[in-house]
């Protein structure tokens, strides 16, 4: 449930904590890692956490050097789509999707009954984020928000929210302090959620009065419902349908910001792959090539959007959307993907922005993340130079900006 934003971020302050940490002595770091967390007790206070308990869980604590390394990588952001797709979606994954998915049939009828969420997408989520419960993380969720709030970065603040409230799951007894296992980024449990949204949308469906999200599967899947629903979850829409545009596109008109209902996407020639009919062509719509016009093209959904707010990155949300069909019988996708292509580099990424930003097309800021507003940036660029309006920051696009 991490931006590229946060991501990237993560890198400056890690790479900036690393350079600091050679130089400065063992005691001295554990000194002044344990004046920063002693500085975070008003707002564990403020999060109704009693100082016995931030005294108990801070007494012995210390940075985990993981957390700091682990910061520096997050695979939705550095593989080429293809390759992040070849993992995320493996035969072995969607095999092992599909005996949970009947395995738990029961018990995902009634969490989608309440909760209006489509169930091969909850398990889809559990498969993306902890294989299955299989990954959970062998970090500690105190000790990781703790790191991250005491690492310099700027978005301390937000770490320290994450460290007190972890500090108020614990002493409200939903899970032992020793037991909130999670990823270095203090994800927590099946469906891997930050502290923070564990306030907002953990439920128990157990009913045994805890929102255990790590050793209770319902409790785990039904606040899995429970985000996707709180984010505006249609139900049974589905997030996005891979499709063939016609030759000769206007290609400027794949942009998020450019929804039309299925039927009128059809009206401009595009078509389902595989050629299917629409099952609701009223559904509303936008076009997106993740890996630019030679690769696969999908009109995305609402709920496309939806699984963002889980983790906002198009390759995580095709990940999930792709492995929910799966999961329910779907076939691969009908198209191939360009993997001759080299993907960029965060440097390269930067460039492309830095060049941009000095043609006059605004990206919004120079931070190696192709966002929303560096695409809009390409694909004025690529119109006033002739090119394929397709929004792609390829190999060719960085060549072309450096010749010019």
């Amino acid at each position: 449930m991490v931006s590229g934003d946060i991501a990237f971020n993560r890198v400056l302050a890690s790479a900036a904590l690393v350079a600091v940490m050679l130089f400065i002595p063992h005691h001295a770091r554990a000194d002044a890692f344990s004046s920063c967390v002693a500085s975070k007790w008003p707002a564990a206070r403020s999060a109704g956490v009693t100082r016995a308990t931030f005294d108990a869980a801070t007494r012995d604590l210390r940075p985990d050097p993981d957390t700091v390394r682990l910061s520096n990588h997050q695979s939705e952001f550095v593989k080429p789509i293809w390759e992040y797709l070849d993992t995320a979606v493996s035969e072995k994954r969607v095999r092992e999707g599909r005996a949970a998915y009947a395995k738990y049939r029961d018990t995902l009828s009634a969490i989608s009954a309440r909760y209006k969420v489509d169930p091969e997408v909850i398990v889809a989520i559990w498969g993306m984020e902890t294989s299955y419960g299989s990954h959970m993380g062998d970090h500690n969720a105190v000790r990781a928000a703790a790191t991250l709030a005491c690492n310099g970065s700027r978005r301390s603040s937000f770490w320290t929210d994450q460290f007190a409230a972890a500090l108020k799951i614990a002493q409200d007894g939903h899970v032992p302090l020793d037991q909130m296992n999670s990823s270095w980024g203090a994800a927590m449990g099946h469906t891997q959620f930050i502290p923070t949204s564990w306030q907002a949308y953990a439920a128990d469906f157990d009913g045994d009065g805890k929102r255990d999200i790590w050793r209770s599967i319902p409790d785990a899947f039904a606040s899995t419902a429970n985000y996707l629903a709180k984010s505006g979850w249609n139900y049974q829409e589905t997030w996005g349908y891979e499709v063939v545009v016609p030759r000769n596109f206007d290609h400027r008109k794949a942009d998020s910001k450019q929804k039309r209902t299925l039927a009128q996407w059809e009206a401009l020639g595009i078509k389902r792959a595989g050629g299917a009919s629409w099952p609701r062509p009223s559904d509303q719509a936008y076009l997106l090539y993740p890996a630019g016009a030679n690769g696969p093209a999908f009109l995305m959904l609402h709920n496309f959007d939806v699984i963002k707010r889980y983790n906002n990155a198009d390759a995580y949300a095709l990940g999930v959307g792709h492995l929910a069909d799966r999961i329910i019988g779907g076939g691969d996708f009908n198209q191939s993907w360009p993997k001759d292509e080299k993907p960029l580099t965060r440097a390269q990424v930067k460039e492309v922005q830095s060049l941009l930003t000095r043609r006059g097309f605004s990206t919004g800021g120079i931070d190696g993340s192709v966002g929303p507003m560096t695409r809009d940036a390409i694909r004025a660029y690529q119109s006033s130079g002739g090119k394929v309006p397709d929004g792609y920051a390829s190999t060719q696009l960085l060549q072309d900006l450096q010749r010019r």
